[in-house]
């Protein structure tokens, strides 16, 4: 009998579409085929095969591609993810369907050149210092011997020709060559060691007894954590999730499944506690076994130090995954993974939709950062992501962060994950003491906005030959740019949003969409001329104050937006980590995980930015942020402090930081959410209204407002005018869903939209379960 296949598309759709199976063509689920798609060809992933009358009218399937089958744990990931995020599951698919292109697919060959044994011709001087280096009969790529003899490429090809070097193809370079998992184990403290020990322990039982405990630094300082340390068990009954709940254990493990389940473990501990030490060694502990680890960060782009310590670690680099690879990379990197001869990744989010065919671990470092959830097409949060995979593979999952979100802390504390942690530093090494300068009383001088304090506290660190880094999270020189004479003020002619000057560049710069224009001279408003002033500080603007000051030390800008990119970041990070400047000034990317061993004072000059913020996770995001860039001071041999340049020395997020009673707050936080019904303890979804015109987006926020019809335990607020109305010319209004843990909140978004308006036009609705931003 006839078979059909039900084909996925990876495009916006939301079933798979039928066709008829030709006869001698066999086909599986997780096939990659190639279909007709109205009048062109396009791929699919077969996600059904059934049987079919003869006779039928579908179009067939045009063959079989010759990539490996998307595995049976990425197709459960997708609809999963589909399921979750209610994005279409065409959608999702093409988040994990990469099919190479004829360009990735074309290997660039590389030559190898070595003495033939016969004389040249033309004996130069310069082709005798080519032979004298290719004497020895090794294997040299042509640019590489051309380089060691000091000629030109010219004069190595001309010897080719002459047939005085024989050529042959070199193998591809590997894209990452295997790690040794007992390539240089470093010295831990007893507590790092307790912490691998208990890890392992929990990744796989069987391999605790053979967890080094050789390594242990005696003099390391700090304790190991004893049971209490742990936290809760991790309770079964609690992990399948909560009924009516869309949640990775309801449909990842079944009530009938005796199996053991991989954990989820939180590894959290101070800043320089050594973290990642902790779970190098369970990565080595994976690649012993056999098995890959994937390994998470926020911002892959500034990973460089982190790619040298795990070099150290096991002799190799591992594999990056990134937007910024090449198509070629991508391709031999997805191949590797595929075949399990890339042993480990590290990669931003979207490497989760890797093909790995022996996944072992997933590390998510810093995972509380806010960088991991996706704010486009599909909306997705990576950590939570992560975990859903982990469970699919039923490997372990290990969340690292100095400061958990508040759902990871609230999942630990209630069983659903494992707790370890490292409550000191590492040698024993003191947290920095942080003190609040209040903005009311030690003013700054007119036109400055550093404090008096915190200068005099610069002038001291630099003194005594070590670093100072003035943190200030706002990239520019100025957020406004505004006309003395009119009142005029610079905004995007796309966004809501003010213009950025950013004087390096003489533009301003609109930081959603990109736009930018030049400085003027004079007002495009009312036309005078020097009336333009800027409003408000950026980094470049404290940098021009601190060169002004410290005319003669070694500064160094640190902001994601200067130009040279990745590289200049990375040259400028080990510049700093090198001790070759004085004084540093930077946005939050300097909070991520950097260690900087000569750095001694730590000046946040705004620390009041995003307390008044109507996001719920304001408090919680800033004690993070806080909590992370202060604890860059004292990572070395000298203690470290921190000044905090606050007019609210008071609010209880300062106050915590101040105190340093960090779980203080993480209960007063915790019960403030349950209070008041907000996640963990309730759901939240976002639902944004968007078109070209105001008056249709509006219209078509209110006719779905209207149509919400919501039961007991839901609420549905607004719609509203979003606080960034106007993102690259599109009008934006925000419909905001609060439920009770029970409901099931998919099911019920479902239905809504199912009932609700037609989208027609150039109106568009993103539903973002889970919402991270509220902008």
């Amino acid at each position: 009998m006839p078979s059909v296949a039900e084909i996925l598309i990876p495009l916006a759709l939301d079933s798979a579409y039928s066709y008829a199976v030709p006869a001698g063509l066999t086909l599986a689920v997780g096939d990659v085929v190639q279909i007709p798609l109205g009048p062109r060809e396009t791929v699919g992933v077969v996600w059904g095969v059934r049987e079919s009358p003869s006779g039928t009218n579908l179009r067939p399937v045009t063959g079989r591609l010759g990539v490996p089958p998307l595995s049976g744990p990425l197709r459960e990931l997708v609809d999963w993810l589909a399921r979750y995020t209610l994005a279409p599951k065409g959608s999702a698919l093409a988040m994990t369907l990469r099919l190479p292109d004829e360009a990735a697919q074309a290997e660039t060959v590389r030559i190898g050149v070595r003495a033939s044994g016969k004389a040249p011709t033309r004996p130069t001087p310069a082709r005798l210092k080519v032979l004298a280096v290719a004497e020895d009969g090794a294997l040299r790529g042509k640019s590489a011997l051309a380089k060691e003899a000091g000629v030109s490429l010219s004069v190595v090809d001309g010897l080719i020709d002459d047939g005085a070097l024989e050529a042959t193809a070199l193998a591809p370079e590997p894209v990452a060559l295997p790690p040794d998992p007992d390539h240089a184990r470093v010295p831990l403290s007893e507590a790092q060691a307790g912490a691998v020990r208990d890890l392992i322990a929990m990744m796989n039982p069987a391999a605790a007894a053979a967890c080094p405990a050789d390594a242990v630094d005696e003099s390391g300082g700090g304790q190991r954590p004893g049971k209490a340390g742990l936290g809760s068990p991790l309770l079964e009954g609690d992990q399948q999730g909560e009924a009516g709940a869309e949640t990775p254990g309801k449909l990842i493990t079944g009530a009938g499944d005796a199996s053991p389940r991989a954990p989820t473990i939180l590894l959290e501990g101070v800043t320089g506690s050594g973290k990642t030490e902790v779970y190098f060694e369970a990565v080595a502990d994976c690649v012993r076994r056999g098995c890959q680890a994937l390994i998470l960060m926020p911002e892959i782009a500034l990973t460089a130090q982190f790619l040298d310590r795990f070099a150290e670690r096991f002799g190799v680099r591992p594999a990056t995954w990134h937007s910024g690879i090449g198509a070629k990379r991508r391709e031999r990197i997805r191949a590797g993974v595929a075949a399990g001869e890339i042993a480990v990744v590290v990669g931003a989010r979207s490497a989760l939709f890797l093909p790995f065919a022996r996944l072992g671990l997933i590390v998510v470092d810093e995972e509380h950062e806010a960088a991991y959830k996706q704010e486009d097409g599909v909306h997705y949060h990576a950590r939570d992501m992560a975990v859903v995979r982990g469970r699919i593979e039923n490997c372990p999952v290990v969340l690292a962060s100095a400061t958990p979100s508040i759902e990871t802390r609230v999942n630990a504390e209630r069983g659903r994950y494992r707790r370890l942690v490292l409550p000191e530093r590492f040698g024993g090494r003191r947290l920095p003491d942080i003190a609040a300068i209040d903005m009311r009383v030690d003013k700054p001088e007119r036109g400055s906005f550093i404090a008096p304090s915190l200068i005099a506290a610069v002038r001291e660190t630099v003194a005594a030959g070590d670093q100072a880094l003035l943190f200030l999270n706002r990239r520019g020189y100025a957020p406004l740019t505004l006309c003395r004479a009119c009142g005029h003020r610079y905004q995007c002619r796309n966004c809501s949003t003010w213009l950025v000057e950013h004087r390096f560049r003489r533009a301003l710069v609109c930081h959603q969409c990109g736009y930018a224009e030049r400085r003027p001279e004079s007002c495009s408003e009312c036309g005078t001329f020097d009336n333009l002033t800027p409003c408000g500080p950026g980094v470049e603007r404290i940098a021009e104050e601190v060169t002004a000051l410290f005319p003669d030390k070694r500064i160094i800008v640190l902001s994601s937006d200067f130009p040279g990119g990745a590289e200049r970041l990375r040259a400028e990070l080990q510049s700093v980590a090198d001790g070759d400047c004085d004084i540093v000034i930077g946005t939050q990317l300097v909070a991520k995980g950097h260690n900087f061993p000569h750095l001694t004072l730590v000046g946040v000059l705004d620390a009041d930015i995003g307390l008044t913020s109507g996001d719920p996770r304001a408090a919680e995001r800033t004690f993070q942020l806080l909590q992370q860039v202060t604890g860059r001071a004292g990572r070395g041999e000298k203690p470290g402090r921190a000044l905090v340049q606050t007019f609210q020395p008071d609010h209880p997020v300062i106050a915590a930081l101040l105190s340093g009673d960090v779980e203080r707050f993480y209960d007063e936080e915790i019960a403030a959410r349950e209070a008041a019904g907000l996640p963990p303890f309730g759901r939240l979804a976002a639902l944004i209204v968007s078109a070209n015109d105001r008056d249709v987006a509006e219209a078509h926020g209110q006719a779905l407002a209207r149509a919400a019809d919501p039961p007991d335990g839901v609420m549905v607020l607004g719609p509203a005018e979003a606080p960034l109305a106007l993102i690259r010319g599109r009008y934006r209004f925000r419909i905001l869903v609060k439920t009770e843990r029970s409901v099931d909140l998919q099911t019920y978004l479902r239905d809504w939209i199912a009932r609700g308006p037609k989208v027609r036009g150039n109106v568009k609705v993103a539903i973002d379960v889970d919402p991270q931003s509220f902008l």
